[in-house]
């Protein structure tokens, strides 16, 4: 059986999708089960279990023979988070219990880490080892990645196969619940709906112009393929950016929302919230030369690709993937 951690939430309730798509049913799917806007993430999945998060792990020992993969999806991702304590539970030591006991057991791990890890991205977006230690996040959320990543790699038992992935700016379906931390794509589509009209911060940078922040956007379904893949291939083990490796701008993110349902864009900026006005990232983009010599082959999405499917297939009749 394969483990879903987060299942309830965004990209790991895509992930169930996409394996049983694969045909994959013998899923154990594993989160806080008690918000009911996110029950149609996970209502239609095929599974053979659900455990909530505060028993799985006194559910998985006795299951340990049976287990042939973890994907340790579900965090706490709120980057307005300012409570470190929050993380330190959810993210670190909720993290380390599921390395250890697939540590102790051999089964293999992929888990999420983020490209919040990389702060004010002064130290670039290299994936390398090497760079882990010195990089310094802006908030607590990637401050409880990153200590997660470091901790990991000063481990000299681990499990027989994992691979921590540094996602970076993720957007697709099954985001409805996320509120205040869906994707601008989320976020544009219901200012058209509802204003005809899309909000952009403005920029408080000299160097980047209103609307020409740079982000890494990755469509969420070429984030499960990688996610498959490693469940196949059992590659080798690190930690592993999972970008397209193309920065685009968020007026180029904007106007695919506009163009994706034959609206002439209309764009007005406002100021960058106070309270992450200096935690902004400006630039990301993801070095992913690892995941490649790794043996991943399959070309990305364009953003223009991956809006236009969003929007047209899940956003305009709100389905679910």
């Amino acid at each position: 059986m394969i483990i879903v951690t987060g299942a309830a939430g965004f990209i790991g309730s895509c992930l169930a999708g996409k394996l049983n798509n694969k045909g994959i049913r013998d899923i154990v799917i594993a989160d806080d089960f008690s918000r009911a806007d996110k029950s149609n993430n996970f209502t239609h999945k095929v599974y053979l279990e659900k455990v909530e998060r505060k028993d799985l792990f006194s559910w998985m020992p006795t299951h340990a023979k049976d287990i042939e993969f973890v994907f340790h999806i579900g965090a706490r991702t709120d980057t307005t988070e300012f409570n470190m304590s929050v993380f330190e539970e959810l993210n670190i030591d909720y993290s380390k219990k599921i390395w250890n006991f697939c540590t102790e057991h051999g089964i293999p791990l992929a888990y999420a880490s983020s490209a919040a890890t990389y702060g004010d991205g002064s130290l670039g977006y290299d994936d390398r080892h090497e760079l882990v230690a010195s990089l310094q996040p802006l908030n607590p959320y990637g401050i409880s990645k990153n200590e997660f990543d470091k901790w990991v790699l000063q481990q000299t038992c681990t499990p027989p196969a994992w691979y921590g992935l540094k996602f970076f700016n993720v957007f697709g379906p099954n985001e409805y619940h996320k509120g205040r931390m869906a994707s601008v794509v989320f976020h544009a589509f219901n200012q058209v709906k509802t204003n005809g009209r899309v909000k952009l911060f403005r920029s408080h940078r000299p160097d980047y112009q209103d609307g020409k922040q740079l982000r890494d956007f990755i469509y969420v379904k070429d984030v499960v393929d990688v996610l498959y893949f490693l469940y196949e291939h059992r590659c080798n083990p690190g930690i592993y950016n999972l970008g397209t490796g193309k920065a685009r701008t968020f007026l180029d993110l904007v106007n695919s929302v506009f163009y994706a349902q034959d609206i002439v864009p209309a764009i007005e900026f406002i100021d960058t919230p106070a309270d992450i006005r200096d935690k902004y990232q400006y630039f990301t983009e993801a070095k992913m030369d690892k995941l490649i010599q790794a043996g991943y082959t399959k070309p990305f999405r364009s953003l223009e690709e991956g809006v236009t499917e969003y929007v047209q297939a899940y956003l305009q009749s709100t389905r679910y993937y």
